[in-house]
This record gives structure tokens, sequence and C-alpha cells, in this order.
């Protein structure tokens, strides 16, 4: 059972692509977190197909929006078809279990008691401006808040955000977030020898 945390940061928005469709974007760094190698792994956009064999060897995709941003996206790169691979996206799981959704940093300050270092907006300046290395520090450390974020709700069931200066706890449903990793998927061997 392989399991990786990922996040991606783009090159453009929304409005400057005239799209809501994460695929009409471009990834300006990807990083992954491999919990086999206990290691952070970056790539940049031409460094993507890099990538393809630890996807391929994959049982759980974890992320934050990661089924209506990052996978969209990445799946426009990836030469086989990313949905065939079991996810976990912690948004989706907080919006069932609190019927809104929360944003991460408010999540990470509730629950991790620290923010995150920046946002998607900064990461699009500092990619035109040509600063990788501080997309890189940034994408990596929202990963490692999604991993924490992830690893404290199955241990406690539960989450923690702040609204209006209250803290606000709630319960999540994790009994079947182990079993999404065992599950059987689709074999995917697109870049690998055969």
């Amino acid at each position: 059972m392989k399991k990786i945390v990922f996040d991606i940061e783009t090159q453009n928005t929304f409005q400057s692509v005239g799209s809501s469709d994460p695929a009409a974007l471009s990834i300006s760094l990807l990083v992954v977190y491999d919990y086999d190698t206990d290691t952070f792994t970056s790539y940049t956009e031409d460094e993507l197909p890099k990538l393809w064999k630890t996807l391929e060897e994959t049982s759980l995709l974890i992320g934050y929006n990661s089924d209506h941003f990052d996978i969209p996206l990445l799946n426009k790169y990836y030469p086989g078809d990313l949905t065939a691979i079991p996810s976990l996206d912690l948004l989706v799981e907080i919006k069932e279990s609190l019927g809104k959704r929360i944003r991460l940093d408010a999540i990470a300050e509730g629950t991790l008691g620290k923010n995150k270092i920046g946002h998607g907006l900064e990461a699009i300046e500092w990619w035109k401006d040509g600063e990788i290395e501080k997309i890189r520090k940034y994408c990596e450390e929202d990963v490692r808040i999604t991993k924490e974020i992830y690893e404290y709700a199955l241990e406690n069931k539960s989450l923690k955000f702040k609204e209006l200066g209250k803290m606000k706890e709630f319960s999540l449903d994790t009994s079947d977030w182990k079993s999404r990793a065992e599950g059987e998927r689709a074999t995917m061997n697109y870049t690998l020898p055969f």
C-alpha cells in the first residue's frame, strides 16, 4: 500500500486563462510526500514525467481540494487516467461533515496551531519572477500541513478550526480511509517497462 500526499502550484489564475476548469491552468510546481520513503519530492512542469512511476505504484492520493483541483489539473499532463487511483480529498471529507468548505489555513491554525506560509496568488507572482525556491518551500509546507492534518484526523477522528474568534471542533468519519488505499484499482503501466 503506497500513499502519497501532494499539492500543486500554478503558473496562472482562472481569471488569466478565462476558464474555471483546472485543466486550463499550467503547473509551476508539484510536491509529493511519499509515506514509503518518508521524503518530499518536487517537480516542475517539465519534470512531471519523473513522477509517473510513483503515481503508477500509488494506492491512495491524499490532498486538500485535490479531487476538484489538483487531480484534474495533473490528469491533463498524465498519459493515463489519475481518476483510476483512489483518492482522499480532505476538503470533501470536511464539507461532508460540516456542510461547508473550510480553508486549509483555518484547519491548520485550529488543528495544528500553525498557519500556511503563503498563498497561491503569491506563488504565481514568484513563478513570474523566477523564484522557484520560494514556490518549492511554500508548496512543500502545504503538503506537510495536509499530511499532518490527515494524520491528526486519523488518530483523533476530528479536526478543529477558528471561526469568528472561537475554536470549533468537529468529528470526521475516518473509518474507510485506510481501506481506500487497500482496495483494488485498475492497474496502470504507462511508463514502466513491460
